[in-house]
């Protein structure tokens, strides 16, 4: 395989020739959205057809206006030429001439025929004379590299299109390089597996952008099924969502909700971290029975007798009837809230029992049945509006949510003991989340249940509302029926169309408009066809029994590196987190190539690597970029007079840049904040306060190493750790 282009003579004719075939698809795209975007005013106007077919119309018309909106940038980025003349252009999306059959002048990337575009290679062209790959800005196509395929030459392993893609200036996000996607990493995505894939690559092997796109081509093959539900997207933290938050976007998929392991549940958006002993603890199994026990611990036996003063009699609930209440309430079954209605039945029965057989002493037996009865509906009635027997059964058997368990739970050492819990729980404030927290909270609503009682009282306020409603809307249809020709013309729903008053009240109702994403992430019970965790190795086993739960199916996308793994609640392998799951089911992929980190720095973290994962082989770097990484010792009052330096030089060059060091260095980030990022240049500093947090500490070195694209430099205070082999000296840092 060899690179052609710039030094032929007709380059410049063929790239106005490209421009304007380019320019003509954009045209089209146009088109289409002009007619797209008729077709959706007309229905929002409902000239025809029912409500509910015009309510169908009308979102299928959003979802297409959504998909064309997002193809601006890089609509077509290739072309390919067949060994017989023929050639096709591929894209974002797919366009059709509809003056000539339809035929395609735009292929979809997904599309079986696109597929030799990523696979084709000069030892198998698999039928391809050339592959072009065009570099646009905005709508401009601005030059194009072009590869014709032959024998290749010895060793010779990348090719200049990816090249040129991987050596470019880093943008604020990551960029949709579905251009560029190899033989190895398309083989991944288009992989025909229901159940879990996992994919395991070393730094900069493109092992997200493979999951990614692996979504997309799901979402297109997939499309009826996949959009019903939608895929979510798990990342290690909010930089990294925002940082691959355009792939799918760009590729025209937008019923994707991205998250991190804090916004499981709806409503909470939590960051902070717990020590390596908590989250150890939290993110084991073994939490379920600690959290089952704080449950029974709540459930408690009254010390001494509750009396509760009736009008014509005191009755007491004792330990005895509390303790029977309590085993018939367990044996239910049922979560914790739910099964009150058994605990408050049994203990209601005892009081009313006890209160007849008092207060009829000496002239009601059984036999006066309908007498019985009358007494216990006054009794019912009585206790049900008692203070003290409901401030009893909020004592014995409170509702709780999962925040009002697990706060007074880390909050109370006794409460730990009781329920068996390490004392490395126990935090002054219980309310202060964390990470390891939110699948724990998550935990709790299937084991404490919902509180049917508010339920009741909610969904009797709703009903109330929508009679109100009906009746208002009863009116309007009596206005509807005037003559036609005095309505005015952008009245949606004619007379005629609306059957009941009850209907045209339902299509009052404030609809949840929400796309499929938004209402997807503020649903605690949404069930997703598809999920994608990234940066797998940090998840624990409470954090998978939280995914389990969203995807019954079982169908993900894992990816990761266990050799990348900071957290002590995290993977060792990913047969102990998906075993337990998916016997059988799952499949192991391994990405081999580091396309983002040049060899000179991946020789420096290889050495890194070599001493705390020894049996760990990592990826082979593509490229080089000529430039060696550096260290520099510093002193304690030099190291912000350096940092200020190297942040001065890199703002005067293209590209991104970052300053990675231990907690509490000023103008620092730490490594786990840069996980599945990557920047053109990267400074670390004092790597042997990073190394020295243990194995931890040398996965987040590993990480803060593997950022860099194009420049990597060390400062340290102290001598540099063993590991650390390949820098060049560069003495004293420069006076500001």
């Amino acid at each position: 395989m060899h690179c052609e282009g710039h030094v032929s003579t007709g380059y410049e004719d063929e790239l106005r020739s490209e421009r304007s075939y380019v320019a003509g698809l954009y045209t089209r795209l146009d088109a289409e959205r002009a007619r797209v975007k008729g077709k959706y005013d007309a229905a929002l106007r409902g000239n025809g057809g029912t409500p509910m077919e015009r309510d169908v119309e009308v979102r299928a018309l959003g979802k297409q206006m959504k998909r064309l909106g997002v193809t601006d940038d890089g609509l077509c980025f290739g072309r390919l030429d067949t060994v017989s003349g023929d050639h096709s252009y591929i894209g974002r999306i797919g366009l059709f001439d509809e003056e000539n059959s339809y035929e395609p002048v735009l292929l979809d990337w997904r599309a079986p025929a696109s597929r030799a575009f990523y696979v084709a290679t000069g030892a198998s062209p698999e039928g391809m004379r050339r592959r072009r790959q065009f570099h646009t800005r905005g709508r401009h196509v601005v030059d194009f590299t072009d590869e014709v395929f032959g024998r290749p030459s010895a060793g010779e392993r990348g090719d200049a299109a990816l090249l040129a893609a991987v050596n470019a200036p880093r943008g604020e996000g990551m960029r949709d390089i579905v251009a560029t996607i190899q033989a190895e990493q398309d083989e991944i995505i288009r992989l025909d597996h229901p159940g879990v894939l996992v994919i395991e690559g070393g730094p900069g092997t493109g092992k997200t952008v493979v999951a990614l796109h692996r979504v997309a081509y799901l979402l297109y093959t997939q499309r009826e099924r996949m959009e019903r539900h939608g895929v979510l997207v798990v990342g290690p933290n909010p930089t990294f969502l925002n940082h691959i938050g355009r792939v799918l976007p760009s590729l025209g998929e937008s019923d994707v909700v991205f998250m991190t392991t804090g916004d499981f549940v709806p409503g909470l958006h939590v960051t902070a971290e717990d020590t390596p002993e908590a989250a150890r603890l939290k993110g084991s199994l073994k939490i379920l029975d600690v959290l089952a026990a704080a449950i029974a611990d709540r459930q408690r036996l009254p010390e001494n007798p509750l009396p509760i003063e009736l009008s014509d009699v005191t009755v007491q609930i004792d330990a005895e009837t509390a303790e029977w209440a309590i085993q018939e309430a367990r044996a239910s079954g049922l979560p914790h809230n739910e099964a009150r209605a058994t605990f408050t039945e049994i203990v209601t029965y005892v009081l009313t029992e006890r209160a007849i057989a008092r207060i009829g002493r000496g002239w009601l037996t059984r036999k006066d049945r309908e007498a019985w009865e009358d007494m216990r509906a006054d009794l019912l009635k009585e206790l049900a509006e008692n203070d003290a027997f409901i401030a009893a059964l909020d004592e014995l058997w409170p509702i709780l949510t999962p925040e009002t368990l697990l706060a007074p739970l880390y909050a109370s050492p006794e409460r730990l003991q009781a329920a068996g819990a390490d004392q490395a729980l126990w935090r002054a404030d219980g309310e202060a989340w964390t990470v390891s927290d939110v699948p724990l909270l998550d935990e709790l609503v299937d084991l404490l249940g919902r509180d049917k009682s508010a339920e009741q009282v909610a969904d009797q306020a709703v009903e109330a509302e929508r009679k109100a409603e009906a009746e208002y809307a009863a009116g309007v249809m009596d206005l509807m029926k005037l003559d036609r020709e005095e309505m005015d013309e952008d009245i949606l729903l004619a007379a005629e169309n609306l059957l009941y008053a009850e209907d045209l009240a339902d299509r009052f109702v404030e609809r949840d408009t929400r796309d499929l994403a938004e209402r997807a992430a503020a649903d605690r019970d949404w069930t997703y066809r598809h999920v994608v965790v990234d940066e797998a190795q940090e998840l624990s086993e409470m954090d998978w029994r939280v995914l389990m739960r969203r995807c019954p199916n079982r169908s993900f996308t894992v990816v990761g590196d266990l050799a990348q793994r900071r957290s002590e609640a995290g993977a060792t392998s990913w047969g102990t987190m998906l075993d337990r799951y998916v016997p059988g089911r799952w499949v192991y992929r391994s990405l081999s190539v580091n396309y983002r980190t040049p060899a000179e720095i991946m020789n420096v973290a290889a050495a890194l690597l070599a001493e705390f994962a020894p049996g760990v082989q990592p990826p082979e770097s593509v490229r080089a970029c000529g430039v060696q990484p550096w260290s520099r010792l510093v002193t304690e009052d030099e190291l912000p007079d350096a940092i200020e330096e190297f942040v001065r030089d890199e703002a005067g060059r293209e590209g991104t840049s970052v300053v990675i060091g231990p907690p509490g260095v000023p103008g620092t980030v730490t490594a786990s904040e840069t996980k599945g990022l990557e920047f053109d240049a990267v400074l670390v500093v004092e790597p042997e306060r990073i190394l020295a947090d243990g194995p931890r500490g040398a996965a987040e070195l590993y990480v803060a190493l593997t950022r860099a694209t194009q420049r990597l430099g060390v400062l340290h205070q102290n001598p540099l750790p063993r590991a650390l082999t390949g820098l060049v000296d560069r003495g004293t840092p420069t006076k500001a």
